[in-house]
């Protein structure tokens, strides 16, 4: 009575586990998915995420390289320019969310600043380097004016000699980086106010460090988990002014440091960026691995600086040269500038024809964002941008010489950012190392109760087969011996008697014969 109350119990504690572990399967996931919905939102309870939205302490570095003019006298003279790059010089990137205002709507507004920091330890020379750059307030400006009259333009070569500003500068890193002192910028601020970008020092980056990136208005995914970090305006503006088709002027995707989870190969990664003053878009390319976490890794496609020409929706940026370009002139202050990628990378060829001295390759000029899909998580991020300057001949404007018509680069940089420390073994235990727990634990629960199952059935069959022995054994009187050849049990089920019939059925059922 005991062993069959122990087997009953046995199997169903054996079913019971199978449904547990059937039930995991099912659920198992939907409940990863709920704690990543709830540990993503932005929101100050979230006390982990909101520190790492608010201070993004993961290590951000950008990279500077720049191309150094090695014959700008002969640049004057119309021959092609020859370039070497120098660098790199690398700068620790620190960024932190300031003036965080919670909305009804479930959306968060911030301003995020940004601070510099060099690396004499990460950089190949110094801040103190020098080099030799195409003068942007003098190539420039020239571009700027050459539609003015001619009397004009005269004025304004006789102003340039009249504050020494030559067509080319030979200054040092940090000073072409973050300004240095102009007489001809402090005239400009002065009587043509707002011509110039910046009203202090004059510096490729001098409008970057301790700035801020504008007011970005994001939701927060608390009432939909698929709109969190888009962008629901910039600077209270839902599109922008610069450009001339409504598709050109969106502001789409996030801020461009996380995106909505559950990601798959067909979603895309846009986000709006200040200082392309446009809104970009990357797309799927791999899956790959980093430190056991598994990624999705997105580049940018060969259509995001494409001219109108080769690809019509980007009509809108024009006016357009080359592809592989971007015309930013319409949001700095109208200089011929125009961004590309590193060595002209993914740009028609033509534009390496122009200038010698560059290489480029996917590896070392190609950007991307390795993310983690199922959080929309950047693990490694590499955004590499090349600044360049038009440059041409003007008339009545002796400092350009008789420079050929050229798109010149004048540096190129990355900012990269990853995961990594106490931060890189969290997230790998949580989105890794658990959900692996839960899926080892739902097949163990099965395999546990199909062989308890099993066990009782096995038990069940071997004593009723034992107690069918046995009243053979005690049947033997009535019926003929088995010989030596045939083992009991079978010469029993050869027979034609009432309970050899019954055994046979037993055995016939469990297999034995």
């Amino acid at each position: 009575m005991n062993k069959s109350k122990l087997a009953i119990g046995l199997l169903v504690v054996g079913t019971l586990t199978v449904v547990f572990g059937t039930v995991i399967v099912f659920v198992g996931p939907i409940i990863i998915d709920n704690q990543i919905v709830k540990n993503l939102v932005i929101d100050p309870k979230n006390e982990m995420s909101y520190t790492m939205w608010k201070d993004v302490p993961v290590p951000f570095f950008m990279t500077v390289y720049f191309f150094n003019v090695l014959n700008p006298t002969e640049v004057l003279a119309g021959e092609k320019p020859m370039v070497e790059q120098r660098g790199p010089y690398v700068y620790r990137k620190r960024i932190q969310k300031q003036n965080i205002t919670f909305h009804p709507n479930h959306t968060v507004s911030y301003l995020e600043y940004r601070s510099y920091f060099f690396e004499p330890s990460m950089s190949v020379g110094n801040e103190s380097d020098v080099v030799t750059i195409p003068n942007m307030l003098v190539l420039g400006a020239a571009v700027m004016m050459e539609d003015l009259p001619f009397a004009v333009r005269l004025m304004i070569s006789t102003t340039f000699k009249t504050f020494n500003e030559g067509p080319f500068l030979t200054k040092s890193v940090g000073k072409l980086m973050w300004g240095y002192d102009s007489k001809l910028v402090d005239f400009l601020n002065k009587w043509l106010p707002g011509m110039l970008p910046s009203t202090g020092k004059f510096g490729l980056f001098a409008e970057f460090n301790n700035s801020n990136t504008g007011l970005f208005t994001i939701h927060t995914g608390k009432d939909d988990i698929r709109l969190i970090h888009k962008v629901d305006s910039w600077n209270g503006l839902t599109k922008l002014t610069n450009w001339k088709t409504p598709q050109c002027n969106m502001i789409n995707g996030t801020a461009g440091q996380m995106w909505p989870p559950f990601m798959t190969k067909e979603s895309t990664l846009p986000f709006y960026s200040p200082d392309a003053c446009r809104s970009l878009e990357m797309v799927y390319q791999r899956e790959g691995i980093m430190e056991g976490i598994p990624l999705y890794r997105y580049v940018a496609p060969k259509t995001l600086f494409a001219n109108g020409s080769d690809y019509a929706p980007n009509e809108g940026f024009c006016p357009c040269r080359q592809s592989g370009l971007l015309n930013v002139s319409s949001c700095r202050s109208n200089s011929p500038v125009f961004i590309s990628h590193p060595h002209f990378y993914n740009a028609d060829p033509v534009l390496l024809d122009y200038v010698q001295g560059l290489q480029p390759t996917e590896d070392q000029h190609g950007l991307f964002i390795d993310i983690h899909p199922e959080t929309g998580v950047p693990l490694n991020v590499s955004i590499r941008l090349q600044l360049n300057l038009y440059m041409k001949k003007v008339s009545g404007i002796t400092e350009t010489g008789k420079i050929s018509e050229v798109m010149m680069p004048m540096m190129w940089f990355e900012e990269n950012g990853y995961i990594d420390g106490e931060i890189l073994t969290t997230f790998h235990t949580n989105m890794v190392v658990l959900p692996m727990v839960m899926v080892y634990m739902q097949y163990c629960f099965i395999v546990l109760g199909l062989a308890t199952i099993l066990g009782v059935v096995l038990l069940y069959y071997r004593k009723k087969i034992i107690r069918c022995e046995r009243t053979v054994i005690q049947d033997t009187n009535g019926s003929a011996s088995p010989s030596e050849e045939t083992p009991l049990l079978q010469h029993w089920v050869d027979t034609d008697s009432s309970l050899a019939q019954c055994c046979r059925a037993l055995c016939f059922e469990t297999g034995t014969l």
